[in-house]
């Protein structure tokens, strides 16, 4: 398999903004060949419906610049839509957490939360902010348009709070536990 397609499929995966060095850190690939591969990935994505994006430091996959109406046609549909049992499910846990990293939503819904994140931050329905522990990942918080769309103040407001924010504060906990014993497991020093 050639860089192009690893990066490709790395882009896919993460479904936002991934620096150079985040690819040279997961293809173990200097970053001047990681930049001559997107280089070379860009052009390959010429014509197609998908584009790569360069801003700074950071490439991500997006729409082609042509299909924009078109998108923004099925934008305003999935808008008019109601939430699906992904998204209900995404948007309940950064509610009752108060904010939620996409890796503590990956491990709580137990698949890849990437897509519906991305859907419920075009509704509006969550902010990414930067994550004040972790530079390199973001914190999906509730807006206020979700708040006030629920009728309610603050989280704390929502039906059995206490009870849902203790049992996923437990699996953050088990996240974090597993985390550890990975990284302990990498660096056998």
């Amino acid at each position: 398999m050639n860089l192009e397609t690893k990066i490709e499929a790395v882009l896919f995966f993460k479904g936002e903004p991934v620096s150079f060095k985040k690819l040279e850190d997961i293809l173990k690939v200097p970053q001047n060949e990681i930049k001559d591969a997107v280089f070379n990935l860009k052009n390959e994505l010429v014509g197609r419906g998908v584009a790569l994006v360069e801003n700074g430091d950071q490439v991500m996959l997006g729409t082609a610049p042509e299909f924009s109406q078109l998108i923004e046609n099925l934008q305003k549909e999935e808008l008019n839509k109601d939430l699906s049992k992904a998204s209900l499910e995404t948007l309940s846990i950064i509610l009752y957490k108060g904010g939620a990293s996409r890796a503590e939503i990956d491990y709580i819904r137990g698949v890849n939360s990437s897509f519906t994140l991305r859907a419920l931050s075009v509704r509006g329905l969550v902010d990414k902010t930067a994550d004040e522990k972790d530079s390199r990942r973001y914190i999906y918080k509730p807006s206020f348009n979700t708040l006030s769309y629920l009728g309610v103040r603050s989280v704390e407001e929502l039906p059995e709070w206490p009870a849902v924010r203790e049992s996923l504060d437990s699996a953050a906990k088990n996240l974090e536990e597993l985390s550890a014993k990975a990284e302990e497991n990498s660096n056998p020093n």
